[in-house]
């Protein structure tokens, strides 16, 4: 689908810091792929003063994409032949940790995109409970599968919500996209129109200079069809790489036992997600007490409380190959891209609000 240009005057006003008061804010998150969309949650939340969440709605999540690889590079492995890598950290890696726990690659399961849907809806009311704050009326079910096509729309009630809240109110409505981006690619095929009334910041893969292929991100590669829809269309688009601008958020476990644990419901549950991280039972990950763990949604949440923390270039935007790769034209519309962040600010505010919540 082709979309309508935005004068450059009105792209320029979208793709501005933000400053004057709370901005209006949608919240399109997987909350239960892994921990870090609770603490951006939890944070955008808990920060009324910088934005206004009027509605979170769910994402669709899987890693099944990762088991015909993984099986792959297991075979490949025990043969002696060689498989190439599309994971950071490496396939290998994995393996190792896997076999040395006894386990193999076929012992994996994961859910698919509906199931991890609905659980992400479940966390997302979750957050509020824990907050004490109500949810009726704000958390809305998204995609249960993936688009299948570049014109496919996939109906959801985040779709409904999403162009309804971007037709309503005198400002523009910002979406803080912390996962695949179906439900918003779909809000934009249904109702073409709302491409001046909204802003996607999203966080997604490498910087758009980077020579890598952009499959290791989870965040992209679920849903090649619509990654590239928000890169092609020409909506408003806040690009905050994961590798590795976002990479850097990283929090440690004395840390969260120091500055989280004992915070309120919050912030017992969040020190809870930490030191039980779902994913360190998938990739295998032992001795976790001595290891980091990035937090990289809150890149998002940061960027909208001081854009000064989550510094930002403007662009053009790139093209998502069939392959994976950036493909770069300096004749194409412009985006806002991140290409750092200020770690200890970021997280000395988090800190802050976590405890002011739970005096």
């Amino acid at each position: 689908m082709t979309f309508a240009s935005l004068p450059s005057a009105l792209m320029e006003q979208r793709l501005a810091l933000p400053k004057n008061g709370p901005v209006r804010l949608l919240i399109d998150t997987d909350t239960a792929n892994e921990i870090d969309d609770q603490f951006a949650l939890a944070w955008a939340l808990l920060s009324p003063e910088h934005m206004t969440v009027e509605a979170v709605t769910a994402e669709p999540f899987s890693f099944a994409h990762h088991q015909p690889e993984l099986l792959a590079a297991e075979r490949a492995l025990e043969s002696g032949s060689k498989h190439q890598e599309h994971l950071v950290g490496g396939f290998q890696g994995w393996l190792d940790r896997l076999h040395a726990q006894g386990r193999r690659a076929a012992d994996l399961t994961f859910v698919g995109p509906a199931e991890g849907m609905e659980l992400s809806f479940a966390e997302i009311k979750n957050i509020y409970a824990k907050l004490g704050m109500p949810f009726e009326g704000q958390v809305f079910r998204g995609a249960d599968r993936y688009m299948s096509g570049p014109s496919e729309i996939v109906e959801s009630d985040a779709v409904e919500t999403i162009i309804e809240l971007a037709k309503s109110g005198d400002t523009p409505l910002y979406i803080a996209a912390m996962g695949c981006v179906t439900n918003i690619a779909s809000a934009l095929l249904k109702a073409p129109e709302i491409l001046d009334k909204i802003v996607v910041i999203w966080t997604s893969a490498y910087p758009s200079t980077a020579p890598h292929c952009n499959r290791p991100s989870l965040n992209l590669v679920q849903d090649p069809h619509a990654s590239r829809l928000i890169f092609d269309s020409g909506v408003p688009h806040i690009y905050l790489p994961g590798y590795h601008v976002g990479a850097q958020l990283k929090i440690s476990e004395p840390e969260m036992a120091a500055f989280v644990k004992g915070q309120g419901a919050i912030g017992d549950y969040l020190y809870h997600l930490y030191t039980n991280n779902p994913l360190h039972e998938m990739f295998a990950i032992t001795d976790a007490g001595r290891r980091t763990w990035v937090i990289w949604d809150i890149i998002n949440i940061a960027w909208l409380i001081n854009p000064d923390w989550v510094p930002t270039f403007v662009t053009p935007s790139p093209r998502l190959n069939d392959d994976l790769y950036w493909e770069k034209d300096n004749s194409r519309h412009l985006m806002r891209e991140a290409h750092d962040v200020q770690r200890d600010e970021i997280f000395r505010d988090f800190f802050d609000k976590i405890a002011d919540a739970a005096s």
